[in-house]
C-alpha cells in the first residue's frame, strides 16, 4: 500500500475524528440508530459471530444521508443551493437535507438510474437533471452547474464533512456491538470506509477493516496496487451504488492507510447475497448494500470464531431487478424450473405430462405451445412448461419419469 506523508495523512484522519464527533451530533437529529443484530445462519457459514447493521433502514434508505446532512449543514448560510451527482443514494440524501434546511437542491443523475432512485430524489423536492452513461459523466455535469448557479457542490465521497458524516456509522457501532474483530464494508468512491475507518482504527486499532467491492469496479483495489489514485474499466452491475471509475484522492488516502484488506465479488455472488438477505433475514437490501453479505455466504471469508460485522449499507433497489433476482434465486434452488420438450399433438397428452409434474407437487405457472418450430416432429407440439417444485431433485425426478412414459423432455432452468 501506497503511505502517505505522515503529516499529510494523520492531519487529514485527525480532521476527520474531530468532525464526526460534531456530525454525529447534528446528523443523530434527522436520522435513525439503524439496528445491530446477530445472524445465526451467517454465523454458521462463516464460522464465528456475524452481526448485520441495517443500515438500509435508515432515512431514504441508505447511509448516504449522514454524509449529506453533515455536509449540507457545513453550507448553511454560506451557500445559495446546492448540486450534487449520484446514481440514487448519494442523491436522495442531498435531497432529503436540502428539505430539511430548507435550501434548493438540483441532483445530477446518470441516464441509467433506475426509475425508483429518481422519482425517490423528485419526492424531496430536488430538480433532478438526467445526464451521462456513468457516473462520472453526471459528475462533470453537476460542476458546472453549479459553477453557473453559484451552487455549493456536494461530493458523493471525497469531501472531508461527507466522509465525518458516514464516519457516525462507526460511532454507532462501537455504542452497539463495542469490541468486535472484523468489519466487512463495501467501496464505491470509498466514503464510507474512509469515514468508517478511520473512528475505528482510532477507537480500536486492532480491529481488521475489509473492503469490498464489485468485480465490475476494483478501483480501490487496483489504485492501492498502482500506488495511486487511477482510474478503471468498468461494466454494468447490480451493484450501481458502487460503480465508479475512480476513487477520490481524499478516500484513497484513507483507505490506502488504515483498510487491512479488499476483496472483490461478481454479480452472482451480489445477486445471492440480495435474495439471501429477503428470504432469509426478511430484509431489503441494493446490490450495493448486499456487498458485505457476498463474501460470507460465498465462502470467501472464514471467521474462525471471531466476531465480525457487515454494514447492509442500502435497501434501494429497482423492483424489476429485484424481480429477476428472485427468479433466478428460485431457479438456483429448483423452486421454480422450466422444461422443454415434443408432445405428440393430440388430445390426453399435455394432460399427462402435467399429471405427472402435479404427482411430484409441481405448480404450473406458465405453459408455452410452439409448433411453427422446424425442428418439431411431424405432429407433435413443442412444449415450454414453467413450474414450482420443492427442490432440484424434484425436478430431476419429473424430467426421469415422462421420460420413462415416453416424453423427453430438458431442463432449461
Amino acid at each position: 500500500m501506497r503511505v502517505f506523508k505522515a503529516m499529510e495523512f494523520k492531519d487529514l484522519w485527525f480532521k476527520i475524528i474531530d468532525y464526526s464527533i460534531e456530525a454525529k451530533s447534528i446528523i443523530s437529529k434527522y436520522t435513525h440508530m439503524t439496528p445491530v443484530s446477530v445472524s445465526s445462519t451467517l454465523s454458521r457459514i462463516a464460522g464465528g459471530t456475524v452481526y448485520i447493521k441495517y443500515e438500509n433502514l435508515q432515512k431514504t434508505g441508505s447511509f448516504k444521508v449522514r454524509g449529506a446532512l453533515y455536509k449540507v449543514y457545513k453550507v448553511l448560510g454560506k451557500s445559495r443551493g446546492v448540486v450534487a451527482a449520484s446514481a440514487g443514494n448519494h442523491a436522495q440524501g442531498v435531497a432529503y437535507a436540502a428539505s430539511i434546511f430548507n435550501i434548493p437542491s438540483i441532483i445530477v443523475m446518470p441516464e441509467t438510474a433506475s426509475i425508483s432512485k429518481i422519482e425517490a430524489t423528485k419526492s424531496y423536492g430536488a430538480d433532478v437533471i438526467l445526464y451521462g452513461k456513468v457516473f462520472d459523466e453526471s459528475y462533470r455535469k453537476a460542476l458546472e452547474i453549479a459553477n453557473s448557479k453559484g451552487y455549493d457542490f456536494i461530493h458523493a465521497f471525497d469531501d472531508i464533512h461527507v466522509i465525518a458524516g458516514q464516519a457516525s456509522l462507526g460511532l454507532e457501532l462501537l455504542e452497539q456491538v463495542g469490541d468486535f474483530d472484523v468489519i466487512l464494508v463495501p467501496i464505491g468512491g470509498g466514503g464510507l470506509i474512509s469515514g468508517v475507518a478511520s473512528i475505528l482504527k482510532y477507537r480500536r486499532p486492532n480491529i481488521k477493516i475489509i473492503g469490498v467491492e464489485p468485480e465490475a469496479a476494483p478501483k480501490m483495489l487496483k489504485s492501492i496496487n498502482a500506488g495511486k489514485p487511477i482510474e478503471v474499466d468498468i461494466k454494468p452491475s447490480i451493484a450501481d451504488g458502487l460503480i465508479t471509475k475512480r476513487p477520490g484522492d481524499l478516500t484513497y488516502t484513507i483507505t490506502s492507510n488504515l483498510v487491512d484488506d479488499i476483496i472483490t465479488v461478481d454479480e452472482e455472488e451480489l445477486s445471492q447475497a440480495i435474495y439471501f438477505m429477503l428470504e432469509r433475514k426478511k430484509t431489503l437490501v441494493e446490490g450495493a448494500g448486499a456487498a458485505s453479505i457476498a463474501p460470507i455466504i460465498s465462502g470467501k471469508i472464514k471467521l474462525n470464531g471471531l466476531k465480525v460485522v457487515a454494514l447492509s449499507t442500502g435497501g434501494n433497489i429497482d423492483l424489476t431487478a429485484l424481480n429477476r433476482i428472485i427468479i433466478r434465486g428460485l431457479s438456483k434452488l429448483g423452486r421454480i424450473a422450466r422444461i422443454a420438450g415434443y408432445v405428440p399433438d393430440y388430445p390426453g397428452q399435455l394432460k399427462r405430462v402435467l399429471e405427472v409434474i402435479a404427482s411430484h407437487r409441481g405448480n404450473i405457472l406458465d405453459i408455452l405451445h410452439d409448433r411453427s418450430d422446424p425442428r418439431v416432429p411431424p405432429w407433435h407440439a413443442k412444449v415450454i412448461i414453467l413450474f414450482e417444485a420443492p427442490t432440484n431433485k424434484t425436478v430431476e425426478d419429473i424430467v426421469s419419469e415422462l421420460k420413462s412414459e415416453g416424453y423427453y423432455f430438458i431442463i432449461e432452468i
